[in-house]
């Protein structure tokens, strides 16, 4: 585990609130992932079990990627997220994320989610708050 990952942990807004064990748990079971600029991190369509906090750079969310009609949803930076629908519902991507520079995300996926509500079904319950209020 990285130690910059507990105060990124924290300050992201899905999981403010959670406690260290928690915070700890998630950073434990999380995934550190690098891409360069220009690269896709999730493609609409696919289907998706991991939601992602950006600890450095920038990322586009694109609808209809490549496509002749695209449209940019949103500029993402860090210490923001996205991808937390597909942990809560198994949907596919709604969206393309594709990086606009350097970027770091931290990956948690949905067997990550179960194992803190086995384990801390209030801390659980507490992040499941926070994405309520974000939708």
């Amino acid at each position: 585990m990285s130690p910059t990952l507990m105060p990124t942990l924290a300050a992201t807004p899905i999981l403010v609130g959670l406690n260290d064990a928690a915070l700890t748990l998630l950073a434990t079971e999380s995934a550190v992932r690098h891409f360069g600029p220009d690269a896709v991190i999730v493609r609409e369509g696919d289907s998706g079990h991991s939601f992602f906090i950006i600890a450095e750079g920038d990322v586009e969310v694109v609808k209809h990627q490549g496509g002749p009609h695209a449209v940019l949803l949103a500029e993402l930076h860090a210490g923001t997220f996205f991808g937390e629908m597909c942990v809560i519902d198994p949907v596919p991507r709604a969206a393309t994320v594709r990086t606009a520079s350097r970027v770091t995300v931290i990956e948690i996926n949905s067997a990550t989610l179960y194992h803190l509500f086995q384990q801390m079904p209030d801390q659980y319950a507490i992040m499941i708050l926070n994405v309520a209020r974000d939708i």
